[in-house]
């Protein structure tokens, strides 16, 4: 027989969660990490196996979205677009593949962003420190 109060537990914890996800895009690391004290495990298990199955939660959307805009508001190195999706908890495995399937689009965005770093930094670097900037950003020593 099914209990009440916990199918009402579940349904509650469930709405906190997905308010959460709807808000703004997450990793399943940061519902993990944001939930883990608050939710006992097997139920947040459900919960994120529940999102996942209804398309809610998705680390490869996540990766994709995340590159979307950092494509149109930033100027990044490949590198460091890897970083910030490795602090956002998604499997290396996950990046890679994503990174390979659209490399050529990648590195092009790459070479805009460090023209774009070159344009705006010149005025205030000479030519060995715009050089070591962008090294330290993860753009190659071209």
């Amino acid at each position: 027989m099914l209990d009440y109060n916990k199918i009402q537990e579940f349904e509650k914890q469930k709405t906190k969660v997905m308010n959460y996800i709807i808000y703004k895009k997450r990793t399943e690391y940061e519902v993990r990490q944001k939930f883990s004290k608050i939710i006992d495990e097997v139920t947040l298990e459900e919960i994120i196996e529940y999102v996942k199955e209804v398309g809610y939660l998705s680390d490869k959307d996540y990766i994709e979205r995340a590159i979307n805009e950092f494509m149109a508001l930033k100027n990044l190195s490949i590198f460091e677009i890897k970083n910030k999706l490795y602090a956002k908890g998604i499997s290396k495995d996950d990046i890679e593949d994503y990174i390979c399937e659209h490399r050529e689009e990648l590195e092009e965005y790459e070479e805009k962003s460090k023209e774009n770093i070159i344009a705006k930094k010149s005025d205030v670097m000479d030519e060995r420190e715009l050089k070591n900037y962008l090294y330290k950003k993860g753009f190659n020593k071209d």
